[in-house]
């Protein structure tokens, strides 16, 4: 994540956390909505627009800085033990990936066949485990970084895979909505590079999406997974044709 994507999860963050809308932060700064979601999706802002929107907050650039550089303190990844832990315990898998989701505790419980006690217990381990802070009430406070990311072929990513082969492909991708898209090139070593940017780019606009979808009642979400993979790879029937 560059410092334009920290400082745009961070007025994010922010603006959520006092409650204020896209519609809302338009109509303190007199611009229409379609330009602020303009200047969110383009990640493109001035000094006086940063200075406006930190103002609409009754914040100070220097604040919305602070807290860019307080959340890239925060857990960037588990020990292998602290994964190894999670990956064992399927309920816990659930119960964390809810909680990283920004789901509540009433959420997870009403969505799934685990009653609150259990649950709690759940984020209890959690909690231990430094990936939430669990509040008076049960409310969840989620403390890992905005890049958080499980280890490279640790286990969690050993069961996401395991996974992704068993379930994930089971399907004809036919839905509305589903996609599937398979695409075969050619690269030099600085196409691929640059491909990977713009796939990591993409990946952070999906949790930009999850997190602007944070308020909307779980009873108008569904779980989405998309897997993105690209690798020096051709077909094994080609291999026998290869000179």
């Amino acid at each position: 994540m560059t410092q334009i994507n920290s400082i745009f999860s961070t007025l994010k963050s922010a603006l959520k956390a006092h409650g204020i809308t896209y519609a809302e932060l338009a109509k303190k700064m007199n611009l229409s909505e379609a330009t602020i979601k303009r200047i969110f999706a383009e990640e493109n802002l001035s000094i006086c627009r940063l200075e406006q929107i930190s103002q609409v907050m009754n914040m100070e650039i220097s604040d919305i800085v602070s807290l860019m550089k307080e959340r890239q303190f925060r857990l960037k990844q588990l020990t292998e033990e602290q994964e190894l832990e999670i990956a064992r315990d399927p309920a816990l898998i659930l119960v964390g990936v809810c909680a990283l989701n920004r789901w509540k505790l009433e959420d997870i419980i009403s969505r799934y066949n685990i009653t609150e006690h259990q649950c709690v217990q759940k984020l209890a381990q959690l909690d231990r485990l430094k990936i939430i802070e669990l509040l008076p009430n049960n409310r969840i406070k989620v403390l890992v970084s905005p890049n958080f990311q499980w280890r490279k072929n640790g286990p969690m990513q050993n069961v996401f895979r395991e996974t992704i082969g068993r379930e994930f492909f089971k399907t004809s991708f036919s839905k509305e909505n589903e996609m599937l898209v398979v695409l075969n090139g050619t690269f030099s070593r600085n196409s691929s590079l640059e491909f990977h940017k713009k796939i990591n780019k993409l990946a952070q606009e999906f949790e930009n999406i999850n997190l602007d979808d944070t308020g909307v009642p779980i009873k108008h979400k569904n779980g989405v997974t998309a897997v993105i993979a690209i690798r020096n790879w051709q077909f094994g029937a080609f291999e026998s044709l290869q000179k």
